[in-house]
């Protein structure tokens, strides 16, 4: 199934729009896990910051290998659909059972609970963003038109996870992220609008066919060509680290802004809005910059300017909303570069695989990325949380923490991010799939799937031929 938008590697405006309204689902699920969903069990589990944080950790590391399966059986499914978008479908029904028991949880929810609906939370987070992004490398060829359909995605994503934030605006303050008893309702919302969102983008929107003579079957050597692509490897690591920064400071956000900062609960969860609704307005003009530096370099640049913006929020005296606001914008439209940018790089080097040894990869390359997502923030969280305990700080409601603690909590939403950040910059020094390269290798490929078309009419006996017609 596909159309001449799609065959052409470019969508209309309109098309674009129906398929990047299909990130928003994993937007909303990603702010919740990272944001809102830890200090919510820790708070209903009667545990320490430790113990929470080692079960998410554990989760995470009993997750990893999920995605390389699911990123595996992606690249070799062959259905009229397509090859990714049935299993970007298929996370929807996942989506609505995890969602029920993670945001529904009982009074005497154990680590065991925990421990079980969360990693089905994993499974249909890591269906809808691989499949997603799979099919957006799969439509796109060009290596700016794939920096324009990520940062279109990206930015509805953004757009999503911005409405999640502004809830107590809309609702009046009905609806809070950061109050536990909002939890349920918003569990139901996700549900409704993943619904939505997921059926317009599978209805609205083509998937490309596979290649005359692509084979699906793959041996160890391909993959030990994607484990030991040197592109691949190096963005592997940059992705880890670049998680690892702003996911240093999303489990402990309500706890910086309401105990050092001194926001209400309220307030807390509008001060997200800027933060996540700068990637509307910050991942297209990235793309943009892509288009004269190249993306490496710009995501370099966003790493610098995220470290500078980072270190102005801790600036910022307590209690002062409106340059709190605007320093919350600005350290978000830094950060809105990596993912975009990073995704995008990938399609290239699925691209680079695919001339080396034939065979699609998409799947498995976006399985790597989303599994050192997954890893980087779980990581965050096994870290975070224990320095915290270690400090003293007690993220109960009502609590009083000694300056000695506010400080340590401070230090670890401030500093950690912007080495973490630096480094993963640092990690795409001297990397080489340029635009240049990446053109070149289009060409190839165009080249061989030109080859392999011709060849198929000569075996089906012309071009005014097809299987069905033989085999009557």
């Amino acid at each position: 199934m596909t159309t001449s938008s799609a065959a052409g590697g470019r969508l209309s405006t309109p098309r674009l729009l129906a398929f990047s309204v299909g990130s928003i689902p994993a937007y909303l699920l990603i702010s919740m896990l990272s944001t809102y969903l830890p200090p919510f069990y820790a708070g209903r589990m009667h545990t320490t910051l430790t113990a929470v944080g080692l079960t998410i950790g554990l989760l995470r590391l009993a997750d990893l290998g999920l995605d390389l399966f699911l990123g595996w059986f992606m690249d070799q499914t062959r259905t009229p659909l397509g090859r990714y978008r049935p299993w970007y479908l298929a996370g929807l029904p996942v989506l609505w059972v995890a969602v029920y028991k993670v945001f529904n949880p009982p009074m005497d929810v154990d680590a065991s609970y925990l421990f079980t609906w969360y990693i089905l939370l994993y499974v249909a987070y890591s269906m809808l963003v691989l499949g997603h992004s799979a099919w957006a490398a799969a439509i796109s060829h060009e290596y700016h038109e794939r920096s324009r359909m990520f940062g279109w995605m990206l930015g509805a994503g953004v757009f999503g996870g911005a409405m999640l934030q502004a809830l107590p605006l809309l609702t009046h303050g009905a609806i809070k992220p950061a109050d536990p008893h909002s939890i349920p309702m918003i569990g139901l919302i996700i549900s409704v609008v993943a619904t939505i969102a997921v059926l317009i983008t599978c209805i609205a929107t083509p998937e490309r066919v596979a290649p005359a003579g692509s084979d699906s079957r793959a041996t160890l050597k391909d993959y030990l060509a994607v484990f030991t692509n040197k592109s691949m490897l190096r963005l592997i690591a940059a992705d880890l680290f670049l998680v690892l920064g702003p996911g240093a400071s999303a489990p402990i956000y309500l706890f910086f802004f309401h105990e050092a900062k001194g926001f209400e609960p309220g307030l807390v969860s509008i001060l997200l809005i800027p933060y996540t609704g700068a990637g509307i307005l910050g991942a297209p003009l990235w793309a943009k910059v892509a288009q004269r530096l190249g993306k490496h370099r710009t995501v370099q640049l966003a790493g610098v300017g995220y470290g500078v913006t980072q270190a102005i929020l801790m600036a910022i005296p307590a209690g002062l909303f409106w340059p709190t606001f605007v320093s919350m914008f600005s350290v978000g439209f830094c950060g809105s570069a990596f993912i975009v940018l990073i995704r995008a790089m990938v399609a290239d080097v699925a691209d680079e695989l695919r001339l080396q040894t034939g065979k699609e990869r998409a799947g498995v390359l976006y399985a790597l990325v989303t599994l050192t997502q997954k890893l980087g923030s779980s990581l965050a969280v096994t870290i975070i949380y224990p320095i915290l305990d270690l400090v003293k700080f007690d993220p109960k409601p009502g609590a009083v923490n000694t300056p000695e603690a506010l400080q340590g909590l401070v230090m670890c939403y401030v500093f950690a991010p912007i080495i973490l950040v630096c480094v993963g910059s640092a990690c795409l020094i001297g990397y080489k799939l340029d635009a240049r390269r990446q053109s070149e290798i289009r060409q190839a490929l165009e080249e061989l799937e030109s080859r392999n078309y011709a060849a198929a009419q000569e075996v089906l006996g012309g071009p005014g031929e097809n299987v069905a017609a033989r085999a009557s």
